[in-house]
């Protein structure tokens, strides 16, 4: 009994640490914004930056989850397809940016002063968490929370804490390895598409086996 408790909690965990590894490495608003100030300004100023996702997901957080929790079971899976087509979607568009990458191009403009303060408002301002949590983390956490909280709080560990060590990562990497940087940043957007098809394939299996099953 014990054992499949510590299993299914550590599928959590390691939900939480891929999927936050992934959309870390994505290109995005909050990843330019912090890459950028790190080529400007160094590492040491930029690595509070890495902390942002953990105080701009807060409100959303709780937004997701109150609607959320309102909505019957059957939603839930509705939304865990919604959310596997994503992760299809995200993946694709990961193995394009692999395919199309250019080590030599410069795709960082230049932000406004570097703060923890501005790059919450970047993320805030960014659609990836809001469609994150409402499709894939939300009703991933509610459906784990339900059979026991463990397994919802070894996802958001899992998650944050791997966000931010990746983050801290990049920025370190930029601020140490310019010429080496773009090369690692391929090579973890292709690996990016790989978690990313796997977990929207698996999505879309739990959503789909719902309703076959009911």
């Amino acid at each position: 009994m014990y054992w499949r408790i510590f299993a299914t909690v550590l599928s959590y965990l390691i939900f939480g640490i891929t999927y936050a590894f992934a959309a870390a490495v994505q290109p995005g608003p909050l990843q330019t914004y912090i890459i950028s100030q790190t080529l400007k300004k160094g590492w040491r100023s930029t690595l509070p930056a890495a902390f942002a996702p953990v105080i701009s997901d807060i409100p959303i957080f709780i937004l997701i989850l109150f609607l959320l929790s309102t909505m019957p079971d059957s939603f839930i899976f509705i939304l865990r397809i919604g959310g596997g087509l994503f992760l299809l979607f995200l993946g694709f568009r990961a193995f394009k940016s692999w395919q199309e990458f250019d080590a030599n191009e410069t795709t960082l403009n230049e932000s406004g002063q570097q703060t923890l303060f501005n790059a919450v408002f970047v993320n805030l301002l960014n659609p990836a968490p809001y469609l994150g949590w409402s499709l894939i983390m939300g009703p991933t956490f509610i459906e784990g929370w339900k059979r026991t909280p463990i397994n919802g709080i070894a996802m958001i560990i899992g998650f944050y804490v791997t966000m931010i060590l990746t983050l801290a990562g990049i920025i370190v990497l930029f601020g140490f390895a310019r010429k080496m940087g773009p090369r690692v940043s391929k090579i973890l957007l292709g690996f990016s598409s790989i978690v990313l098809f796997t977990f929207g394939i698996y999505q879309l299996w739990v959503g789909i086996s719902y309703y076959v099953q009911g």
